[in-house]
């Protein structure tokens, strides 16, 4: 039998230290993080293959009931439970297949699995509670016992992903130029849309439609100040060869407050204060107020701890891109690119919040600035290959009309559009008329909630046309939804269920069968957030 040999423990802080020895063990890793390296240690192929064992050796289906965006982290897992742990891991993922991992979930489990993929903090929508579960089913991991000598089934272990070609990868970004913006929705609303412009000339990125653009946003200034204020430091501090406002604003995510920092803040305090921040470190909400806590929330909770700069970055998640759907076709506009953002604001207590890259795109940035891109292809949401097919989109899909129209498909094309207000929130309204006009739109079905004196959604209306809609489906139509994954998502299948069941005459559960087999078939495709 093989065995791992753990590697030497390495101890800085001497045992006579004033600190208990959780304090000393985590001092301890810190600073060894900091002078090691060394990357993680792979496993052995006999360790790997306890873990990563194919269907031929662990009896695993390869099903996923798990991999839906709007069951919560705790059904998911419940469905993996008895699964190999590379399963397990997938299941504590978003379940979106978003991309903005690099990944797909279920690659993303693989590669953290088998060691390709050494950060655990990628699963950006899945956020603490994903980070957590795979810091859990990590540690699992690490304590996997090698197979006996006589294993019969040792697959193939994932390698590590050779690094992209410039512009394809999270990992390998690459500069764009941001041209303009104009707000999409007229006075008199509530929401804040804008239509953004990059010109990818000078990177040479293509794209196709389906494909979503990463975008590595900055922090807002004002944040970053009030931030090293609350730190008594100055603007000018090095951390990592660069000042601290620097670092702050370009390579820290100031957002959810990490279970990192709360732990930091445990060993710098005392009493009561220590507690509270020693449950919030273990996901525990002493308070009521855990969701609402960012790091500048959690500073001022704290606001008698001054942590060290160096250690208070350290123990700071780096900053994501951010993911943003492509509204424009390469097709019809070669070297553009166009965006639709939501601007994200809003107030906890008397604190102003601002979403990171919707308001950098709507306010910070400015005409000519160069912002660090990639192209992050599809997974599963595209176009049908026949242009004949016809389609039923349920949001804008302004990318999809154009390249449609670019490209000459003769498929009929059905188009859902809900928001808020007739008046002012009919997003791209003259060419959705024009394209209607023309004939590309075969028909347009729209639905406003906030007209009447009754909500009116998009699922309301598919109920209405909901002999039509069947009819198209019945054709063949690719059915596509981009939208929010929790609420508008799912009421849209759920909706979709109720046509198939009534006017294709089925059960319920039939109905939800033929769903199913949609998605299977690549009809039913959504991009959801």
């Amino acid at each position: 039998m093989n065995q791992m040999t753990p590697p030497p423990k390495i101890e800085i802080i001497p045992a006579s230290a004033p600190f208990s020895e959780a304090q000393r063990s985590w001092l301890n890793g810190f600073f060894a993080g900091l002078l090691s390296t060394d990357a993680p240690a792979p496993l052995s192929p006999e360790q790997g293959a306890a873990v990563l064992q194919g269907p031929t050796g662990d009896g695993d289906d390869g099903e996923a009931p798990w991999h839906d965006q709007t069951m919560p982290i705790a059904e998911r897992m419940k469905l993996a439970e008895g699964r190999p742990l590379r399963r397990r891991m997938m299941a504590a993922m978003a379940q979106q297949d978003c991309g903005q991992c690099g990944y797909n979930c279920n690659d993303y489990s693989d590669a953290i699995a088998s060691r390709a993929e050494a950060r655990l903090n990628l699963c950006v929508p899945g956020g603490k509670e994903t980070a957590r579960m795979l810091k859990a089913l990590n540690e699992e991991l690490e304590k996997a016992p090698a197979p006996s000598a006589d294993a019969s089934v040792i697959p193939a272990l994932p390698t590590a992903r050779i690094m992209a070609e410039p512009g394809r990868s999270r990992d390998n970004p690459v500069p764009a130029t941001f041209v303009s913006r104009r707000l999409l929705n007229k006075p008199g609303s509530e929401k804040e849309t804008w239509h953004i412009d990059f010109d990818l000339s000078g990177c040479g990125l293509d794209y196709v439609v389906g494909d979503s653009f990463g975008i590595f946003a900055r922090n807002e200034l004002g944040l970053v100040d009030q931030i090293i204020a609350m730190l008594g430091a100055a603007h000018t501090t090095e951390v990592k060869g660069k000042t601290l406002r620097e670092v702050l604003t370009d390579d820290v995510s100031l957002a959810p407050a990490p279970d990192a920092l709360f732990e930091l803040i445990s060993f710098i305090t005392g009493g009561a204060l220590r507690e509270r921040a020693r449950a919030l470190a273990q996901g525990e909400d002493p308070d009521g107020d855990a969701a609402s806590l960012d790091v500048m929330a959690a500073l001022q909770k704290f606001s008698g701890v001054r942590p060290h700069p160096e250690a208070f970055v350290e123990a700071l998640e780096p900053l994501q891109p951010r993911l943003y759907s492509i509204s424009s076709s390469h097709n019809a506009t070669p070297g553009k690119l166009s965006l639709t953002v939501d601007c994200v604001r809003y107030v906890v207590g008397k604190r102003r919040r601002l979403g990171l890259a919707s308001t950098f795109l709507a306010e910070r940035i400015k005409p000519g600035d160069q912002v660090k891109v990639y192209v992050q292809k599809a997974h599963g949401f595209a176009l049908p290959q026949d242009p004949k097919t016809p389609i039923i989109m349920i949001a804008p899909f302004r990318a999809f009309l154009l390249d449609r129209k670019a490209t000459g498909a003769p498929g009929k094309n059905w188009l859902f559009f809900g928001h808020q207000r007739s008046s002012c929130d009919f997003f791209y309204s003259d060419e959705l008329n024009v394209l209607k006009t023309s004939g590309l739109l075969t028909r347009i079905s729209l639905a406003w909630s906030r007209d009447g004196d009754k909500k009116f959604y998009v699922q309301d209306r598919m109920r209405e046309v909901g002999r039509e809609l069947w009819t198209w489906l019945a054709e063949g139509a690719h059915l596509y939804i981009c939208g929010d994954a929790k609420r508008m998502a799912k009421d849209v299948e759920r909706a979709l269920v109720d046509i198939v069941a009534q006017f294709g005459a089925r059960t319920t559960d039939e109905a939800v069968s033929f769903v199913g087999e949609l998605k299977k078939k690549g009809r039913f495709q959504q991009d959801v957030y």
